[in-house]
Formats: C-alpha cells, sequence, structure tokens
C-alpha cells in the first residue's frame, strides 16, 4: 500500500493506474501501467497492450488479476460516475488511491454506488488510510 500511495504522490497532478494480482480476493503483487487516457488529469486507462498481456499471462497459468488501482489525486477515494461506466461488472477489484487514503471497491451489477460498486473491506498491515467499510 505505501509503494501505491508513493506513486499516486509521484505521479500528480496525473492519474496513476495498474493491475492487481493475488488469489480469493488477496493481493499478492501489482503491475504499473502507463495511463493511457486522453486526459489523465482526470481520467485513467490501462495501456491495453498491457491488460491484454496480463489476461493472456492469467490464461497461461500465470498471476490471477484480482483487480485494478487508480488514482484520484487531490480528491476523495470514493468512485466517480466515470469509474462506474468504465467498469466491467465482473467481481473484480477497484482499489483508488490519492496519496494517503485508499478505498476498495468491487465491481458488479447493481452496486450500491452508480449502480456498479459496493465497498468491501480494506486489510492492509501497517497501511494509512484504511477508509473501505461494509
Amino acid at each position: 500500500m505505501a509503494e501505491l500511495q508513493q506513486l499516486a504522490k509521484a505521479g500528480e497532478p496525473q492519474e496513476i493506474c495498474g493491475i492487481l494480482f493475488g488469489d480469493d480476493g488477496r493481493v499478492s503483487t501489482y503491475r504499473p501501467a502507463p495511463n493511457v487516457a486522453a486526459d489523465p488529469l482526470r481520467h485513467f486507462e490501462i495501456d491495453p497492450g498491457i491488460l491484454i498481456a496480463a489476461e493472456r499471462d492469467q490464461r497461461g497459468g500465470g498471476n490471477s488479476i484480482v483487480g485494478y488501482y487508480h488514482s484520484h489525486p487531490g480528491s476523495t477515494v470514493q468512485p466517480s460516475a466515470t469509474d462506474a461506466a468504465s467498469a466491467a461488472a465482473d467481481g473484480r477489484v477497484w482499489l483508488i488511491v490519492n496519496g494517503t487514503d485508499a478505498a476498495a471497491w468491487q465491481a458488479i451489477e447493481n452496486g450500491d454506488i452508480y449502480g456498479r460498486f459496493n465497498a468491501i473491506t480494506l486489510d492492509c498491515s501497517g497501511a494509512k488510510g484504511q477508509t473501505a467499510a461494509e
């Protein structure tokens, strides 16, 4: 978590993003990806080549994709309407960091937030900003 918060701070004022890997809802590692959004100051888009490679690796027995992370520089760690419009209802985790705080959300059909996300518990030993609530 500390590394992701540092990446978020270093990336300001742009949003940073990447892929989370692990098993059973537990993140074991992450892979930063270039933000290729047309307006990276307000939006994020994981480089499709990085995402396709991660999906291909997973299918070949590599690390399982648990979800994604991105930052909201100078803002809250609540998902935005744009985040919801971009999220597939695939059950994956969306971790949002802002350099200080963090919150985790699961992308599902008919979620509580914008019809797409439900808050999930964020359990990070020694991490700052555990703000997700059930």
